[in-house]
């Protein structure tokens, strides 16, 4: 039965993300719907158009109430991918969309979900890999129109996430973020049913509740200490009889309100109306289908029985809203070739719980059950705690606690296995977080640990479970196993669902008797899993709903993974490109020894400057050596570069000092405010590059017009042939003079190094950015040096007065004054 069961609950499951994929790539949009569709809107949400950068994510809550019956989800992005050619995209740079039903998608733990995706788009679906792994991921389309109903999801929360990019280098820390960013926006509403009795896609199914009570307690032999009473809860509908016709379906509600062992669903006094039928009851199919928080039928259940054969039993069902689904068949019978139905089957509806008592579970009720207390952590990120049973027994102020005086008096002894339970409750708004479970030993651990939302595990229910290294969920997305040996038991349960969790452990009993040893179990509730490997930062932030607290690790240079724990760059990678950055500043030598001979020492300065703060940057980004703050490095090595980069331009003029000192003012404020706002931007490059043009420009602006000042301009200038010829004397000399001003040997190779330092420039991305970053130091500085070469010193030119006369007037003028 537990079996058919599973195998049910996959299948629905299967149908259940075969048609989130349809809607989501072809367009999906709802039937016509009929007459007397009486819902109201419980929520609806718009999304504004947001920006997803590289390496980002935004994530989505949307609650579905237990009276809701439909989802509408509108979806709008710039992405133009189609089917083909998000194949040859590298995931890490892939817009993906991932949906996960109870808590936030994470795709960058396993590629399972990714490996569906890739199924799913060559038309064909494999199925779910693993059970508990209920996240689906897709590429991102351009426009989505999805709606789902409570017959296809279930009554909880869902989560949609979209990424730009996944896997390990996520969230690794880069020294420059390079990619293609995508925006979205999105309408969101949920739909509810006016009457509770009606439900369905249209609100026109009607759903019997049934009524429930106490109808007496049941003694058990649950261990050698004595017996435990068993409270059973009765069920039943409203109406004493139910009838319906052939493929007439009926569909009742049950809410459960504690933990139970087991649910029975049975049909009592089945018969056939009317009573003169010549059929027999018995040929008669009573097919029951049963469904957690959502509508059932035929083709999607959780499980499903005939109960004209047998009555239907749910081991350990979930706390929550259960809804079941009545439908006859072969009630028809041929006469003259045709079916015709003569009869009805009526019969009596009725659901048992067996509850057991407080502190108690399991099979007869035989277990110890604990209820741990939240207990949150002193100056921690909201919601990070731990849980501790409350119970006499323990006594401790730390984090975790004794684990063998909490187990079953009879766990020592007698061969057989005993269970041991443990309920927590993860509160709402903290599906973000990490359920970290742990048990050391100073012997070998002689427990299995089963985990499951909502419901009691056993060895055949269960979310997540543990038996040893080699036997667990490790192959699930959420489950993450640390350091775990014979002695100690490590694992995370990643984005841990809302509600109440129950912890399992089957105490595997040996015949060497009872062990002198003590065991020490610690669950909590964190933030990041194994504080991101201290190779990065733990941050927090809030869905875009503002609903949802949730973690995530922003590592170092040399790591990633959703941890930290994969290494990116080995060590000898990280020396190797901490030199190459660093080292290459050296290039900005170049240019200083050249312009400290020309006694030209503000540019000196700042190409010196200019080198030393690149090189102090570069050795505080990847980690090396921080001289000062990282914030006012940045600043030192842009501002400089820029400035650096403006100075080049300015000294090919041959204005006075004077005016340079006015420009270089000018320019050193505006590029001190283009490195304090965005100084990353690669619009910055070609900004710098215009003001360094217009600077040159500005001075031979200001060199024509104290050259040439005698140069008339008058009105009937076009008219003249003297003025005329003047004016093309004049621009002959000024092509002659920029010959002679400058090497163009030296122009020339100045700009295949500028060209070089642009290509480097552009062909850089986070990967391979300290490579072509290091170029980029070496062309920029080489262009420079180049292009200050090719200056051409002139000294009393034919169009300048001398420039020393007034100097040796003045200092034989003083030495005459010294003399008198």
């Amino acid at each position: 039965m537990a079996e058919n069961s599973i195998l049910c609950s996959v299948s629905g499951l299967t149908l259940n993300l075969f048609t989130l994929f349809t809607c989501l790539f072809v367009h999906c949009n709802s039937v016509e719907q009929p007459g007397g569709y009486d819902t109201f809107t419980i929520s609806s949400f718009k999304y504004p158009e947001t920006q997803i950068r590289p390496f980002d994510v935004r994530y989505i809550r949307v609650d579905l109430p237990p009276w809701f019956s439909s989802i509408s989800i509108a979806l709008m992005s710039s992405v133009n991918l189609d089917m083909k050619s998000f194949q040859t995209i590298p995931k890490s740079v892939l817009p993906i969309i991932c949906f996960r039903d109870g808590s936030l998608p994470l795709p960058d733990v396993s590629d399972t979900s990714l490996k569906a995706l890739v199924g799913l788009s060559n038309g064909s679906f494999d199925g779910i890999q693993v059970l508990q792994n209920t996240e689906q991921c897709y590429p991102v389309p351009r426009n989505m129109t999805m709606r789902l109903t409570n017959e296809q999801i279930s009554a909880r929360v869902l989560y949609f996430g979209l990424f730009n990019g996944v896997g390990a280098t996520r969230t690794q820390s880069k020294m420059i973020v390079r990619g293609h960013s995508y925006s979205f926006a999105a309408n969101i509403s949920v739909e509810g049913c006016v009457t509770s009795t009606m439900q369905g896609q249209y609100c026109n199914q009607t759903v019997e509740p049934l009524s429930c009570g106490l109808s007496g307690n049941r003694s058990g032999n649950g261990s050698v200490s004595g017996f435990f009473n068993q409270s059973i809860v009765s069920c039943r509908n409203n109406f004493e009889t139910s009838c319906h016709g052939d493929g007439e379906m009926k569909v009742y509600s049950l809410e459960i309100l504690r933990i139970a062992e087991f649910l029975t669903i049975s049909a009592l006094n089945v018969r056939l109306r009317p009573l003169n039928s010549t059929r027999n009851s018995s040929e008669i199919d009573l097919m029951c289908f049963a469904r957690y928080g959502a509508m059932p039928s035929a083709t999607l259940h959780d499980y499903s029985g005939n109960l004209n054969e047998a009555p239907l039993v749910v081991q350990s069902p979930k706390v929550g809203n259960w809804y079941i689904s009545i439908l006859a068949l072969n009630l028809s019978k041929e006469i003259g070739g045709s079916q015709i139905n003569v009869s009805k089957v009526c019969y009596s509806l009725e659901l048992q719980e067996l509850e057991c008592p407080l502190g108690k579970a399991g099979p007869n009720c035989s277990s110890e059950r604990y209820m741990l207390q939240t207990v949150l952590r002193k100056e921690s990120t909201p919601f990070e705690s731990y849980y501790l049973p409350y119970d006499e027994k323990v006594m401790s102020d730390a984090a975790n606690f004794l684990l063998d005086p909490l187990l079953s008096n009879y766990s020592f002894g007698g061969g057989q296995d005993t269970w041991t339970y443990f309920l927590l409750e993860i509160p709402r708004g903290a599906a973000g977080g990490n359920l970290h479970i742990r048990l050391t030993s100073d012997r070998k651990i002689n427990y299995e640990i089963y985990a499951r939302n909502g419901g009691l595990p056993s060895l055949v229910n269960w979310d997540y479970y543990y038996i040893n290294k080699s036997s667990n969920s490790h192959g699930s997305t959420f489950f993450v196993l640390y350091n775990s040996s014979e002695e100690k038991v490590d694992f995370y349960i990643l984005y841990v669902r809302e509600g109440i969790w129950n912890i399992a452990l089957r105490h595997l009993n040996s015949t060497g008797g009872t062990s002198n040893g003590q065991t020490i179990m610690s669950i909590s509730l964190e933030r990041c899993p194994k504080r991101c490997s201290y190779h990065g930062d733990c941050r927090s932030a809030l869905d875009a709903s503002g609903l949802t607290s949730y973690s995530f690790c922003a590592c170092d240079r040399n790591h990633g993974g959703f941890d930290c724990s994969v290494e990116i760059v080995s060590h000898q990678g990280h020396v190797l490109q901490s030199i190459a950055l660093i080292a290459s500043n050296a290039a900005a030598v170049l240019p200083a020894f050249w312009a400290l001979r020309q006694k030209a020492f503000a540019e000196w300065v700042v190409y010196t400057a200019s080198g030393i703060s690149s090189g102090l940057y570069h050795a505080c980004d990847v980690g090396t050596w921080c001289i000062l703050s990282f914030g006012v490095l940045q600043f030192m090595d842009f501002w400089l570069s820029f400035l650096a980069v403006v100075s080049t331009f300015i000294y090919l003029t041959t204005i006075d000092e004077v005016f340079k000192r006015a420009i270089h003012t000018v320019v050193a404020i505006l590029t001190a405010l283009m490195a304090i706002t965005k100084a990353t931007r690669s619009s910055n490059i070609i900004l710098v590059m215009g003001i360094g043009a217009l600077g040159l420009l500005v001075g031979w602006l200001i060199e024509f017009s104290t050259k040439h000042r005698s140069l008339s301009f008058s009105m009937d200038f076009c008219s003249n042939r003297l003025e005329g010829w003047r004016i093309k004397e004049w621009l002959q000399n000024l092509i002659k003079t920029l010959f002679k001003r400058f090497r163009w040997g030296f122009v020339l190779a100045g700009f295949v190094a500028l060209v070089m330092a642009a290509i480097s420039r552009k062909v850089e991305n986070s990967q391979n950015y300290w490579i072509w970053h290091s170029v980029w130091h070496v062309t920029i500085y080489t262009s420079s040096f180049f292009f200050l070469c090719s200056k051409v010193i002139t000294i009393n030119s034919d169009n300048e007065p001398p420039a020393d006369g007034n100097y040796q007037l003045t200092r034989q003028d003083s030495l005459s004054r010294g003399g008198a």
